[in-house]
């Protein structure tokens, strides 16, 4: 049933019930008003007729119970009905029926005038069989005792015949009134109906708001003469500014996702989403190539069962928990083995499971065979090379003391540089090799030990106090006897020994270099051991400072090859700092010195 036809019936059944009840209740009442207002006047008559009688009168047949009783005008016709009871309840005389009637001492208007009130009931009487209205008065003596009953009943003409004069004009005027409601309410009803159809029209079909703001032709406008309220018109607008918006957003998101889709698609890297159960949502043909998912409905599989690496579900449930991205590293070994690097991120910034989880593996195979190949050539090269070079510096050493005085300043300047460069060439080769040992796990091969690093400083220190006696520069220790750390003896003393040789190489003669050791809490780590190293030397500009452990990287290269610089301590103090799961940190200004560090974190595993 249409929404027209409901509201039509339920207000026009509304409306008849209303109105039925109404008039019911008006019925009634003057029902009511019509017998109190004849009982009041048949009070009253009473007792003008008892008056005209006279009441001493009236006593007097009482007590003769017998005499010349009144006689009301027309008795035959008359409405009204006379009655004189006696105090036992016996009918002494009933102007309407001679014959003998049965005791009257039940009736409620004589036992209330024996009890010397006013008495009055309206019911049909047994004797008539017509329905009456009664009015009871006492008759007293002069010893002041009720002597009788004066009662004086009228017809009442009943219900419908009372209003059967008035029932045409009244039904006449009902059915103009009923018709008039019925068409307000159909009125009504159809402008409620019209309107809720176009605002159903509209969300069905999510037309647009045309520009003027006009209702459009054909989908539901009000039609000729129709009415539609304010309301309804305010927000059939606003539906439809509210539906032409969410088709624009709808387009919006379908063009998105299909540029989503493109860009995924045409990724190298296998991307994955997930939701907070880690259960796919979305693939891309990478991922489904990588893992050999082919065409598998992924919506009914978990990551690990797309996968089948515990590594992979181990990363998303670690971004999951962190609440932020995460970036790690995974070897697949089906077949050939391939390297990725992971990075994962939660779908939602807040701290929740429900959000999900992205993943994107991006292949670094070639790479680190690349950095491989490399770090074994490096390795093995100067490795070849190392006994040439002590070669030549051993001969050049012995060329160098063999050389007579007579012979010229030229050949012994030139046995001189030979000398120098080959000390550079081993310098750089010793350095390669260091730094190849440390980049393919050097530490691995010996477990770190707990040790005071008092020792280890003053160990380093001592290495380079040739180089500082040279240039009269005075190094300054500060190391707690008592600190201890878990680390790798050499590495420490091979780092500080190249950060001390750097402050007094860039440094002017007679400065001071300081070098410390001491724990703290840092951002990265709850506590670390921090080794600082502090000079006065040249300093380095900001814009170098990304990138000073770099290895072969030089802030002055004519000054590094001055000071027979390889380039690459720098890098081999980095590379002990990983070693040791920490970093290096510089911190300098042109001109105003450079500070050092190295942070190892005081608990951390041992890989």
């Amino acid at each position: 049933m249409s929404i027209f036809r409901k509201t039509l019936l339920t207000l026009s059944l509304a409306a008849l019930g209303i109105s039925s009840v109404l008039t019911l209740s008006v019925l009634v009442f003057m029902n009511s008003l019509y017998y109190e207002i004849n009982a009041a006047g048949l009070t009253g008559a009473a007792k003008t007729l008892v008056s005209v009688i006279g009441e001493d009168r009236i006593t007097e047949l009482f007590s003769a119970r017998s005499g010349e009783y009144p006689v009301l005008p027309d008795n035959g016709n008359s409405s009204y009905r006379l009655t004189l009871i006696d105090p036992a309840g016996d009918v002494l005389w009933d102007s309407r029926i001679e014959d003998s009637l049965v005791n009257h001492i039940d009736r409620e208007e004589v036992r209330a005038a024996l009890e010397g009130r006013e008495g009055s009931a309206r019911r049909n009487s047994l004797s008539t069989g017509m329905s009456q209205i009664y009015t009871a008065l006492p008759i007293t003596g002069a010893d002041g005792k009720i002597t009788g009953v004066f009662r004086l009943s009228f017809i009442v003409p009943g219900f419908w015949m009372r209003i059967s004069s008035a029932a045409v004009p009244f039904l006449v005027f009902a059915c103009l009134l009923a018709l008039a409601a019925f068409g307000v309410i159909f009125v009504f009803s159809r402008n409620l109906s019209a309107s809720v159809n176009r605002l159903v029209d509209i969300a069905q079909s999510c037309t647009p708001m045309p520009q003027s703001g006009q209702i459009v032709p054909g989908t539901g406008e009000a039609a000729a003469g129709e009415t539609t309220a304010k309301e309804f018109i305010t927000l059939e607008k606003a539906l439809r500014i509210m539906a032409g918006e969410l088709n624009f957003r709808l387009e919006q998101a379908r063009a998105e996702g299909s540029r989503l889709e493109a860009i995924l698609d045409s990724m190298s890297e296998a991307v994955f989403a997930m939701d907070g159960n880690l259960m796919l949502l979305l693939v891309n043909p990478r991922a489904r190539e990588l893992f050999n998912m082919g065409g598998r409905d992924i919506r009914s599989l978990s990551l690990l069962e797309a996968t089948r690496c515990i590594d992979l579900e181990e990363t998303a449930k670690k971004a999951l928990a962190h609440g932020g991205p995460l970036e790690t590293e995974l070897t697949l070994r089906s077949g050939q083995e391939q390297y990725f690097q992971v990075f994962a991120a939660p779908l939602s910034a807040a701290n929740s499971r429900s959000g999900g989880v992205v993943l994107v593996l991006q292949e670094m195979t070639r790479l680190i065979r690349l950095e491989r190949v490399r770090k074994d050539f490096v390795a093995n090269v100067s490795h070849e090379l190392r006994t040439p070079i002590q070669l030549i510096k051993g001969f050049s050493e012995t060329l160098l003391d063999s050389v007579s005085q007579s012979r010229s300043e030229k050949e012994r300047k030139g046995i001189e540089i030979i000398r120098k460069n080959a000390g550079i060439m081993e310098n750089l080769t010793n350095d390669l090799l260091a730094l190849a040992s440390l980049e393919n796990g050097g530490g691995k091969a010996r477990d770190m030990e707990e040790q005071r690093l008092a020792p280890l400083v003053a160990e380093a220190v001592s290495s380079v106090e040739p180089q500082a006696a040279k240039k009269q520069t005075e190094i300054i220790v500060n190391c707690p006897e008592e600190l201890k750390a878990k680390l790798y003896g050499s590495f420490i003393i091979q780092a500080l020994i190249n950060l001390i040789d750097n402050g007094i190489k860039y440094s002017s003669p007679k400065s001071k270099v300081w070098v410390s050791a001491f724990e703290e809490d840092v951002a990265d780590f709850d506590a670390a051991l921090t080794l600082e190293v502090r000079d006065e030397g040249i300093g380095i500009p900001p814009e170098h400072l990304e990138r000073i452990f770099e290895r072969f990287y030089r802030v002055d290269k004519a000054r590094s090859h001055e000071t027979g610089g390889t380039g690459l301590g720098l890098s081999i103090v980095r590379h002990i700092a990983l070693l040791h799961g920490g970093k290096a940190e510089v911190e300098s200004h042109a001109g105003e010195g450079s500070v050092f560090r190295i942070r190892i974190p005081l608990s951390h595993p041992q890989d």
